[in-house]
């Protein structure tokens, strides 16, 4: 999986009231600090410590690609991290995450609301207060019921699956609320436990304190949605924009990309988010991404929206020319690239043979696949990264920064779990990311040796929720081994752990805890960090539930992800933003009007 969000959160967050930022950003390590200008001029890492090329001027056309299409457009099913950024464009939500550098990190700021929400004593009702003003892309005023009839379609996950389902829990008080396509209530009060007295109000009632909410409240599927033009699973073609950009009519095509103009209703006086620079925005979608590298040096593309590395042959380019590698970052994505185990799938519902495919493991080749140390990151030790508060890049239950396979521990794993001689197995990767086919064909070649024979299965990346998100569908298949990677959905050990490891976020579609894991103690510490205002206390609760994952050897982590990306000379405002571990997509501009 890709998902969604690549937080860079701080060695602590304030979980308090899930409403302050990261002391200091993960991206901003020592291993970035000397390349970067900090000037606004162009250089090598420059993104990461400042902004390049700052601008103001208006004008011209944003040329994007990507190797992916969008997973959905649609607010509520969309998940991919590279979708959630470009969701600014054309999605409003009552908080987001501000811009930089007026205030650059994870503080999250008004956007549709006037101001940060009344929150009651005990923590369990937010009432917040609508700008003025504000309308959707026809002309039509968003009020407080858009809101919420824009999160009440969450619910709905039997016509709209895919995307992230944590306000269900949270905001579910016994209802048993299945969306507004299903809603029978004769007296149309919808989500009880959201509340709209005016349309300039709305009121959040929670059945118990969650430390992270806000942060929830800041992704695009809590955004408003009309209900007069909700057209269900088909709204993913057209959907209304609440920002400064919409879609141009008929411009979504699956499969080759999409574009946007500007929205003729967006009054920037309401915004202090987005600066709208560009006339037009261009998304190209191909299926070849050696193509899409030679046209961003080329210049007839201006930003791989995917942010994920460019591949081999142009990493060598880029590095080895000092001017193109003026042009370049290897910021720490948030990301960490892993083997999922299924436990539905036998042998791996045997926690000995799921060690022996951790042990087989050579962590120097599944480094080298992803890029090297340098565009690919560190080897993986656990499944939480370093800049989520409770991790600690000492913790290395399985040795693996010794950087070798340990063929020794993985016969005798495979001897405890009754397959002495090894057995068969599938990896499931997909097609359209050549780093990752790359590291299946590492594990692959490391897992032989052990006598452990991998057959490599590629399917289309667009599918991602169908195929290894469906747990049917990877048991019939036969799916032993998943191939994916994962950014934190909010800032918190939580945001990036809890759809992975909570057997409660296991869905049939758009699954993300892929190896089914069921544990009733890793739940209830989830819990107990949901409620806990201190924040060292919760980064405790985290690192418990970071070591019962890994001595669960449910997940096989391969590296700490960094990608050195290539950004067009042209462009204005780039920078890294913290709270996607990318290009901040909407503060771009270009410096030729073209």
């Amino acid at each position: 999986m890709s998902r969604k969000t690549r937080a860079i959160a701080a060695a602590g967050v304030a979980l308090a009231l899930g409403l302050t930022t990261a002391a200091c950003g993960g991206s901003k390590g020592n291993d970035n600090k000397t390349s970067g200008s900090g000037n606004g001029k162009s250089a090598y890492n420059a993104a990461i410590t400042s902004v390049v090329n700052p601008s103001t001027t208006k004008g011209g056309t944003l040329n994007l690609m990507s190797a992916q299409d969008a997973d959905y457009w649609d607010p509520a099913r969309g998940y991919y991290a590279f979708v959630w950024n470009l969701n600014r464009l054309y999605t409003r939500k009552l908080v987001d995450y501000a811009s930089a550098p007026e205030k650059p990190g994870l503080e999250l700021q008004p956007d549709l609301a006037s101001a940060m929400p009344e929150i009651s004593a005990d923590k369990l009702t937010y009432t917040f207060k609508l700008k003025s003003g504000v309308k959707f892309d026809d002309g039509t005023p968003i009020t407080s019921k858009d809101i919420k009839y824009g999160i009440e379609r969450i619910f709905a996950q039997d016509v709209l699956s895919g995307g992230p389902v944590y306000l269900i829990d949270i905001l579910d008080q016994g209802q048993g609320y299945k969306g507004p396509y299903k809603d029978t209530d004769p007296n149309k009060l919808g989500l009880k436990s959201v509340e709209t007295p005016d349309d300039s109000t709305i009121i959040f009632k929670l059945k118990k304190a969650q430390s992270d909410f806000m942060y929830l409240l800041a992704m695009p599927g809590a955004g408003p949605v009309p209900q007069k033009r909700d057209t269900g699973a088909k709204y993913n073609a057209a959907p209304a924009s609440s920002g400064p950009y919409m879609f141009k009519e008929g411009s979504i095509q699956p499969g080759k990309g999409a574009a946007w103009v500007r929205n003729p209703n967006w009054d920037a006086s309401t915004d202090t988010i987005r600066k709208a620079l560009p006339d037009q925005i261009k998304l190209t979608v191909t299926t070849n991404a050696e193509d899409m590298d030679s046209q961003l040096i080329a210049g007839t593309a201006d930003l791989d929206v995917g942010q994920t590395g460019v591949q081999a042959a142009a990493r060598t380019k880029i590095l080895q020319d000092p001017t193109l590698k003026a042009n370049a970052d290897t910021p720490t994505t948030g990301f960490i690239r892993y083997a999922a185990l299924s436990t539905n799938v036998a042998p791996f519902d045997n926690v000995d043979c799921r060690k022996a495919v951790i042990y087989a493991s050579d962590p120097t080749s599944l480094q080298t696949a992803r890029g090297g140390p340098i565009a690919g990151g560190d080897i993986g030790t656990s499944m939480l990264p370093p800049n989520i508060a409770g991790s600690d890049t000492k913790y290395d239950p399985f040795n693996r920064l010794q950087g070798k396979p340990q063929v020794d521990k993985a016969k005798e794993a495979l001897t405890a779990c009754g397959k002495p001689n090894g057995f068969d197995t599938k990896i499931a990767v997909r097609n359209n990311k050549p780093a990752e086919v790359k590291s299946a064909e590492a594990l692959q070649a490391a897992l032989k040796a052990v006598g452990i024979n991998a057959a490599i299965e590629q399917y289309d990346g667009g599918n991602i929720a169908s195929v290894i998100g469906s747990p049917d569908n990877v048991k019939a298949k036969g799916y032993g081994i998943e191939i994916a990677g994962w950014g934190a959905d909010y800032p918190t050990g939580s945001g990036y752990l809890q759809p992975l490891v909570d057997s409660r976020f296991i869905l049939k579609n758009g699954n993300y805890n892929l190896p089914l894991i069921k544990d009733p103690a890793i739940d209830a510490l989830f819990d107990q960090a949901a409620a806990e205002t201190d924040a060292t206390k919760a980064a405790d609760l985290y690192s418990q539930i970071n070591h019962k994952t890994m001595e669960g050897a449910y997940y096989l982590p391969f590296v700490v992800d960094k990608a050195l990306n290539y950004r067009n000379p042209r462009l204005t405002n780039v920078y890294i933003h913290d709270a996607f571990g990318m290009v901040d997509f909407q503060a771009l501009g270009v410096s030729d009007g073209k």
